[in-house]
């Protein structure tokens, strides 16, 4: 009997060894098109940086003698040299301050509004504030520059540094608020309940529970909002007038002139603009990426 068990399950494994046998040729089946995708992506995006690279080395009156993607024979430092004297210190620390004076503000104001309307939802005022955030997430930052003009010059701003600041704060707000405020819902429901319990007050669970749950989200829009905010245009060249109050951005109008534009000069400022934000994405790469995907992964 038991001779006739193990011929009977014989077969069956068999049949399962020949269902499975053709299914590996399959899996070891390579994606062509996604591997050539993927390397011309690659290409799309090294090349202008290979490009920036070499002609920031490249001198001004031998920038069109040649293959502008071959690189120079006899590199130089000068274009770098001339936008350090270009005033480009004052220029970096006038983006360093409006960067972080907006930055800071804005986050924290965002993160106690996204714990209020987390906790408080039932409530209709925090529900309206709540509808006036993703309000402002439809409005284009072009749309407002007349208004925000015309608040500036009333509140007597104009051309300072806290003219760049305050509406920076009120761009960065909305989607904070809604990138946190989804984060503080993905925290257990038990988790605040027993801080109740324990006597906390609100103000104690919010930064004793809800800061250290949800830190990859505070860093990942602090970071989104410091990039957004340091590479911004639109309000340096519409609220400030005096070269001194230029943030780097619109400081790389110094190098055009007249009848031409210094692009060796413009690429080494292009450069020295972008260092400080590989260094901020380098210490921030991990808490970055936990933050992008933590809503995939839950």
């Amino acid at each position: 009997m038991t001779d006739t068990l193990t011929e009977s399950r014989r077969p069956r494994q068999a049949g399962r060894r020949e269902r499975q046998e053709p299914s590996r040729p399959a899996a070891r089946r390579r994606n062509w098109a996604g591997g050539l995708a993927g390397w011309l992506w690659l290409a799309v995006v090294a090349v202008p940086l290979y490009w920036t690279l070499i002609t920031s080395f490249k001198a001004q009156n031998r920038y069109y003698a040649g293959n502008p993607l071959v690189p120079t024979a006899d590199p130089t430092l000068d274009n770098y040299r001339l936008v350090i004297e270009s005033d480009f210190l004052r220029y970096f620390v006038n983006s360093v301050v409006v960067t972080a004076g907006a930055v800071v503000p804005a986050v924290l104001f965002s993160f106690m509004a996204a714990y209020a309307i987390v906790r408080g939802w039932r409530m209709r005022t925090l529900r309206a504030m709540n509808g006036l955030f993703l309000m402002g997430l439809a409005i284009p930052l072009q749309a407002t520059v007349i208004p925000v003009y015309l608040i500036i010059i009333k509140l007597q701003l104009y051309d300072s540094l806290p003219a760049l600041i305050l509406p920076s704060i009120a761009f960065a707000i909305p989607l904070s608020v809604l990138v946190l405020s989804n984060f503080i819902r993905d925290v257990p429901k038990e988790l605040f309940d027993s801080m109740r319990v324990d006597g906390a007050t609100e103000w104690t669970t919010l930064w004793r529970l809800a800061a250290p749950l949800t830190r990859p989200a505070i860093l990942t829009v602090s970071i989104f909002n410091a990039l957004t905010i340091w590479n911004g245009f639109l309000l340096p060249l519409i609220l400030t007038q005096s070269p001194d109050r230029r943030t780097l951005p619109l400081a790389l109008w110094t190098f055009q002139g007249q009848y031409g534009v210094n692009v060796p000069a413009v690429v080494a400022a292009v450069v020295l603009t972008t260092l400080p934000v590989l260094v901020l994405y380098a210490f921030g790469r991990r808490q970055l990426l936990s933050g992008l995907t933590a809503g995939f992964s839950r």
